[in-house]
């Protein structure tokens, strides 16, 4: 177990975060629900205070803080995706019912969380030994919004569209 925890500050819908999150990574739940023992700034007496979820094993704290401090870009959480189709089924889910998708891979969720969902291949691309196939590669990524692997692969190769 790590000794470190994220804590993500939500207005109010922290179960619903962590249940829409659990609900999309493997080996991911619920741990606890903690209610507010007393009314407070953010939280009445009773209602959700904090979730504490595991997403694929990493801990995280879901606390109901209120409007004061709303995600930025500043923090996101980057998912390794295997392949187009891991892409394209996190993409989906985190951009459904309000999220918005961005340059590069990025997307907020409808919460305002932002994430990467970035294909495996695409660091391996960027890494490469040959300056020019990573030169490429990172000229395809920075023209998209979601990745795509394939187009990913051609510019890595040469071909043009």
């Amino acid at each position: 177990m790590s000794k470190i925890s994220p804590c993500l500050w939500f207005d109010g819908n922290a179960e619903e975060a962590a249940q829409l999150y659990t609900s999309l990574f493997p080996n991911s739940r619920i741990d606890k629900v903690t209610r507010s023992p007393a009314d407070n700034p953010s939280t009445p007496r009773g209602a959700v205070l904090t979730v504490d979820f595991t997403l694929d094993g990493q801990r995280f704290i879901g606390l109901n803080g209120g409007p004061a401090h709303p995600f930025t870009e500043a923090i996101s959480f980057s998912i390794d995706c295997e392949d187009q189709a891991e892409v394209d089924r996190y993409w989906d889910a985190l951009i459904e019912d309000g999220g918005a998708p961005d340059q590069c891979g990025w997307l907020k969720d409808r919460f305002g969380v932002s994430w990467q969902v970035v294909p495996r291949i695409l660091p391996e691309l960027l890494q490469s030994s040959d300056p020019e196939v990573a030169a490429r590669t990172m000229e395809a990524m920075l023209q998209m919004i979601k990745l795509d692997v394939d187009k990913l692969r051609e510019a890595a190769q040469g071909v043009r569209a």
